[in-house]
């Protein structure tokens, strides 16, 4: 796309292809700059316009520094600067921080230590590095509760990038290992030497080597300086504290340091972003010219006048007020379900009439704060074979601890059943495959059932276990239950194994107090199991990526998983005070705000239709309180903006009306 210069000399009609605002921050190309991209506006097309302009100025293109969180952003962005001007624009360095760390410390290695051929430990690999030790270390004895290599790596991955202590972090995030922070002390001096003695560095290190290059060694910060004279960063508020000390170190001698984000998406805190890093920037860089981009490109006025709403009762923030031209559309709901089951109800009517008024499947969205949260809905969806891929988060039956559970109650339903006794047994100390085959053939071969636990003679390295699960198991099989009483019951004999087998037990043991509540809803074990088994083609991607999806499926995603997506039509379903912000959630004010952004973000990712829905009658095993209002970051929003709906039952309950 090639322009003809126009009267002020420029290719790219640059005042009537951006709006104002869009338009300032393209063109203010000296000094500290701070865009606050409002959800929806246009960010992308900024950075990439003010590549194009800063080219078109003269400036050469290896001086400007474009900074993203992944090489696509870069490239896209960098791509589309050539379309609009020419292939001068390949000529600019962009590329993500640990990418640029690397193509650095190439060059200057042996500043920190290092020859110029230093291999990079991926993640896999760092764990398997950490495993190794661990073992040279003695501390991967089955007689003590040690973190496994994936949370070890954890721990250390996020103390480097806030730059805190690492028995800050275990007692802040992991209080369970807090016996054990003199050993995971001495695993990390173990580890640091160990990746200095054969040249390695992960990704950690890049970021906190090129850190420590830029302060030791001023002709090294002064020439990188000087050769990137215009640096863009982008997200800034999902950088962390090494991130934001390098922006400072590169660009603090010529001030020309552009950052654009949105402190009202900053949500990732758990991954060690610093919600500090935008709110601080025009400390850290005083005379910082601050530019908000408030048009919305996405939504209707009635979503933005919600969005509004939530964004405003936060705390801490740079005011804005997001608006659109763009017509029509009508007023987001809050939904009040008497009950979980009403509520997933009310999202899979919803969806079924809107596919019949043409909107495709895969343009709606279901959004929810914790992963377990959709459980019961993929019940109902699976009941009505309607295709979803899930993001964020294991489906329902793919959850390992889940299926362990239910093993339990399929052998209750079924003792000739195979797998479910094998995955049972497998999960019995000192009980390998060999053994869990040799005592499922013996229960068979007894045609007693579970009571031919009781006709084998057990190898005395797992006879106390095997015991405990033989009580258990006839003790259950001997009394007619309800089934959430079998759950609840089950539930107290598999803690220990959880909590020995998983590092992040306290997460997985919600989503098992949230199996019991589904299993309240039956009173036959057969059609609970069944409707557990469905398996419609559906698919699950465990990460934080935006996924190919497959046309005609409905997308569920954890709300950290849709950022920076959107849809025609969005549900938020769990909005219910104790759950969305969750009460164990709320550690201290920083906490709720972050909480409070993240509802916000749910809420800019609807074009169309936007609903939030919550069940009035909920208890929580967990807290012992009864649930029953809205959550506290929409309560109170007006009902001209926000239109209060209730659920009615019609026709037992196979139709609701609102």
């Amino acid at each position: 796309m090639n322009y003809k210069k126009n009267d002020g000399g420029f290719c790219i009609p640059y005042r009537e292809v951006l709006n104002p605002r869009q338009y300032e921050a393209v063109t203010t190309l000296e000094g500290p700059l701070l865009v606050i991209a409002g959800a929806g506006s246009g960010k992308t097309r900024t950075l990439t316009y003010r590549v194009a302009r800063l080219v078109e100025e003269g400036v050469a293109p290896g001086s400007i520094l474009l900074l993203t969180f992944t090489r696509k952003a870069a490239q896209e962005m960098l791509h589309r600067a050539t379309q609009l001007l020419d292939r001068r624009c390949e000529g600019v360095a962009g590329g993500t921080f640990h990418s640029f760390a690397n193509l650095i410390l190439r060059r200057y290695a042996e500043r920190v230590g290092f020859p110029s051929g230093f291999n990079i430990l991926d993640r896999g690999d760092a764990q398997d590095v950490i495993n190794l030790l661990r073992s040279r270390l003695g501390l991967n004895s089955t007689a003590r509760r040690f973190p496994h290599k994936a949370t070890i790596a954890d721990i250390y991955g996020k103390a480097a990038n806030k730059l805190v202590p690492i028995e800050e972090v275990i007692l802040a995030d992991y209080p369970h290992f807090a016996t054990e922070i003199q050993d995971l002390l001495r695993l990390w001096d173990a580890y640091k030497v160990y990746k200095k003695q054969y040249f390695m560095m992960d990704y950690d290190d890049l970021l906190s080597y090129f850190k420590a290059l830029l302060e030791n060694n001023e002709d090294v910060r002064d020439r990188l300086s000087h050769k990137y004279r215009y640096i863009m960063v982008d997200e800034y508020q999902d950088t962390n504290k090494l991130q934001a000390d390098i922006v400072k170190l590169l660009a603090t001698p010529h001030q020309n340091i552009m950052v654009v984000g949105d402190d009202s998406q900053s949500i990732y805190s758990f991954r060690g972003a610093n919600f500090g890093n935008i709110i601080d920037f025009p400390r850290v860089f005083p005379g910082t010219k601050i530019i908000k981009l408030e048009e919305n490109y996405r939504s209707t006025q009635h979503i933005l006048n919600v969005a509004n709403a939530i964004i405003d009762r936060a705390q801490k923030k740079y005011t804005k007020v997001l608006f659109t031209r763009k017509d029509g559309g009508a007023p987001p709901a809050l939904v009040m379900a008497e009950n979980e089951h009403m509520q997933s109800k009310f999202v899979v009517q919803k969806i079924c009439e809107l596919r019949e008024q043409g909107v495709p499947l895969e343009e709606m969205a279901v959004l929810f704060r914790y992963s377990y949260h959709s459980f019961d809905l993929e019940i109902e969806l699976n009941k009505m074979n309607i295709p979803f891929i899930k993001v964020g988060g294991f489906k329902f039956m793919e959850s390992a601890h889940i299926k362990d559970l239910l093993a339990h109650m399929k052998i209750l339903a079924n003792p000739h059943d195979s797998v479910s006794w094998h995955r049972v047994l497998l999960l019995l100390e000192n009980i390998g495959p060999k053994g869990a085959d040799e005592i499922f053939q013996a229960v068979v071969s007894s045609g007693l059932g579970i009571r031919g636990l009781a006709s084998m003679k057990p190898r005395p390295r797992y006879a106390k276990s095997l015991e405990r699960l033989k009580h258990e198991l006839e003790d259950l099989a001997r009394n007619n239950l309800p089934i959430a009483e079998i759950g609840a019951r089950l539930l107290r004999y598999y803690q220990p194994i959880l909590e020995k087998k998983y590092d992040d037990y306290p997460r997985r043991a919600k989503d098992l107090e949230h199996l019991l509540a589904v299993m309240e809803r039956y009173t036959n074990m057969e059609i609970f199991l069944s409707d557990m088994a469905l398996e419609p083609p559906s698919a699950s991607v465990n990460n934080t990526l935006a996924p190919d999806y497959d046309d005609e499926q409905l997308v569920l995603s954890t709300i950290h998983s849709a950022k920076g997506l959107e849809w025609h039509t969005v549900f938020i379903i769990w909005a219910l005070e104790g759950r969305f912000p969750a009460n164990y959630a709320m550690r201290n004010d920083d906490d709720i705000e972050e909480e409070l952004r993240l509802m916000y973000v749910a809420a800019t990712r609807a074009k169309e239709n936007l609903f939030f829905t919550y069940p009035a009658n909920t208890y929580d095993r967990i807290s012992g309180m009864a649930l029953s209002g809205p959550s506290r970051f929409i309560e109170g929003i007006s009902q001209d903006i926000l239109e209060p709906w209730s659920l009615v039952n019609e026709r037992d309950d196979e139709y609701l009306d609102w």
